[in-house]
């Protein structure tokens, strides 16, 4: 089994997240879910040392998150925000270059040209490097943020929200994109008939708490989901033998 990378301990943030305990291992793909409200852009900021908690915890690799600096913190975790403000100016190479940053003055920054070119040719965004950030559409904009991220070479990726205001083609290429990344993620998605693609394990949260963790296709059929959206939740089996998941709100 692998081990674990990420993991929190009683961590708490004010009353906005209670105390909360879980882990995530090395390779693992896990959606975070839940209303509006529920904590879950709060916990994500912590496990990127963005914030830190109020009570308990969050350590990295063996170590606690707040004793390292935020060079080392962002040589380990890549984070994506899902309201990352770039000047529309920023060209989108320079931009990819930024997530080199933190290796500056180390051996591992004889790499930059090759994490730079990885990441552009994995995001497939070099139609448009010489572009600005504001002449990018919805979907190519993602890319770029994500090629930015991967360029940080991490072993852990948070994204908040990722495919936000994408058309529905655009949210199933992004996806798609980070389903076959061997990273560890963490990714909150407000869509949830993609998180069964996404991720094998999902975590439901409500009220500042974690209520549900489990493999995502038990917590999406589970009583706490449909209680905590307010949502029936139906299976629908595919002419191709897949899954698929139907929500109804409640009373419709």
């Amino acid at each position: 089994m692998s081990e674990v990378v990420l993991q929190t301990h009683g961590a708490g943030y004010d009353r906005i997240l209670s105390l909360t305990d879980f882990s995530v291992r090395e390779g693992e793909h896990v959606a975070l879910i839940g209303p509006n409200g529920a904590g879950k852009s709060t916990l994500l900021r912590l496990l990127a040392g963005l914030i830190s908690p109020t009570e308990g915890e969050i350590v990295l690799e063996g170590t606690l998150l707040s004793t390292l600096s935020r060079p080392a913190v962002a040589r380990e975790i890549a984070w994506l925000s899902q309201t990352d403000d770039v000047t529309p100016e920023f060209i989108v190479e320079d931009y990819i270059a930024l997530g080199r940053l933190p290796f500056r003055g180390t051996p591992q920054a004889q790499q930059n040209t090759v994490a730079r070119q990885t990441a552009i040719q994995y995001f497939r965004v070099e139609p448009f490097l010489k572009r600005s950030i504001g002449s990018l559409s919805g979907g190519e904009r993602q890319r770029v943020m994500l090629a930015r991220c991967l360029a940080q070479t991490p072993k852990i990726l948070l994204l908040d929200e990722p495919t936000n205001h994408l058309d529905l083609a655009a949210r199933a290429e992004l996806l798609s994109l980070l389903r076959d990344l061997p990273l560890t993620i963490v990714a909150v998605l407000h869509d949830l008939s993609f998180v069964p693609d996404f991720a094998p394990r999902t975590l439901l949260m409500r009220d500042g708490k974690i209520i549900l963790d489990g493999a995502s296709s038990e917590v999406l059929l589970s009583s706490e989901l449909g209680h905590a959206f307010g949502l029936n939740v139906h299976s629908v089996q595919l002419d191709d033998g897949s899954t698929t998941f139907v929500f109804r709100p409640r009373g419709a």
